[in-house]
């Protein structure tokens, strides 16, 4: 698990949120343990060379994560086909309309904003068309 439920309570409450305190322990925990399996899966296994679990953002992403988790637990686990990736745009002749980029790796995902922006210079796209190859020899 990445960070710890003290570390937790005081990042979060030199941010105003004092849900994690507020929560009792095994609450708090579980949060912050699938908050971590989420940045482990999602992030720290597409890190870019020379990066690895102790990059300085891990543990405040990871924080950050269990925040949303403990406000709403499962978020980061949800089960859905990219179908239900849609919007309503007709109503005669029912017309839908698919949003966003439907087909990536992690399309179906929900995004922390912040969680991104705090990796983005770190890790690599599994959708990029270089991804994962590289020149050996001169």
């Amino acid at each position: 698990m990445y960070g710890n439920l003290t570390d937790w309570r005081a990042h979060a409450l030199a941010r105003g949120n004092s849900a994690p305190t507020e929560a009792n322990d095994a609450e708090a925990l579980a949060a912050l343990q699938r908050a971590s399996d989420y940045i482990q899966y999602r992030y720290v296994a597409i890190l870019a060379q020379g990066y690895d679990e102790t990059l300085s953002v891990v543990e405040p992403a990871t924080y950050e994560a269990a925040r949303l988790e403990l406000a709403t637990p499962g978020l980061f686990t949800k089960t859905f086909t990219q179908s239900e990736q849609k919007v309503l745009t007709g109503v005669d002749s029912i017309r839908w309309t698919v949003t966003g980029k439907a087909d990536g790796t992690h399309s179906a995902m929900p995004v922390s904003t912040l969680i991104h922006a705090m990796f983005e210079p770190y890790v690599n796209d599994p959708d990029d068309m270089n991804f994962g190859l590289r020149a050996v020899g001169g």
